[in-house]
Order: structure tokens, then sequence, then C-alpha cells
């Protein structure tokens, strides 16, 4: 089963790889110049693609490690909560800190769900867009060391 898990996470790293390699263009010309509301949604699309990829990771520990998944209404958040804690059959997936930098990416792709693209604002999408790179460097970093304590 462990086998299956890594696989499954290994799978989710390569395709945020891709993701953001994909996107690098419009990433890097979003620093320089202001975006306009087309750039502005591909950029809030790729941020929830992003949080997407990380919640599938995060859903295959826990469903194949923890054999427990959140549930209600609040079953994201908890679910990134869980990956901060230790179980009997695995330490933490992520730090607290890290958690912490992820919720803003969780409760954005929320936003970007159940809303509207003319609502979104350059302003808030550039909070999460700024760092992006940064945090995923630090997400893969703990997801790796994860692995190979795992192994």
């Amino acid at each position: 089963m462990t086998d299956k898990i890594v696989s499954q996470v290994k799978f989710e790293i390569e395709q945020i790889d891709q993701l953001l390699r994909s996107f690098a263009g419009l990433l890097t010309s979003a620093q320089e110049n202001t975006p306009d509301l087309v750039q502005v949604t591909a950029l809030a699309s790729v941020l929830h693609s992003f949080y997407n990829g990380l919640e599938n990771m995060f859903l295959s520990i826990a469903k194949g490690i923890d054999d427990a998944v959140p549930t209600g209404a609040q079953w994201h958040r908890d679910l990134l909560t869980q990956m901060t804690k230790a179980t009997s059959n695995r330490g933490p997936v992520l730090t607290d800190e890290l958690a912490h930098q992820l919720a803003g990416y969780l409760g954005f792709r929320h936003f970007y769900r159940h809303s509207y693209s003319f609502f979104l604002e350059w302003s808030e999408v550039e909070e999460l867009v700024t760092p992006l790179a940064r945090v995923w460097n630090q997400v893969k970093a703990e997801l790796e060391l994860f692995l190979e304590e795992l192994r």
C-alpha cells in the first residue's frame, strides 16, 4: 500500500511541476506588469489547480495511510490540519507554518469555485501568486522528506 501512496504523491508532484512550467511566462509577466482580467482569471485557475493537486496528495495519504478522511462542512480545512499531525502510521507531512501558508490557497480555491471570474481582484490573487514558487519549493521539500521517512 505504501508504494501506491508514494506513486500517487510523486505523480501529483510532477503534475504541479508541469502546471507551473506551463504557466511560467504568465507567472513571470504578472510580477512585472499588472495583468488584465483574462490574465488574472488564468492565474486564478493556476492557483486553483495548484491547491487541487495538493489536496489530491493529502487525500491519498489520509485514505491510504491514516485510514481516516475528515467529513463535515470543514473537511478541506480539517484535512490540511490532519497533514500537520503525526499518527501511529506516519510522521507529520507538513509543518504547522507551511500549513498556515497553504490555508490561504485553500481559502482562495473555495472562493474561486463559488464565484464569478469578474469578481477577482488582482491584489488578492497577487498575494498568492507572488510567493507561489517559494511555497511550492517548501511543499516539495517537506513532501520529499515525508516520502523518505515513509519508505
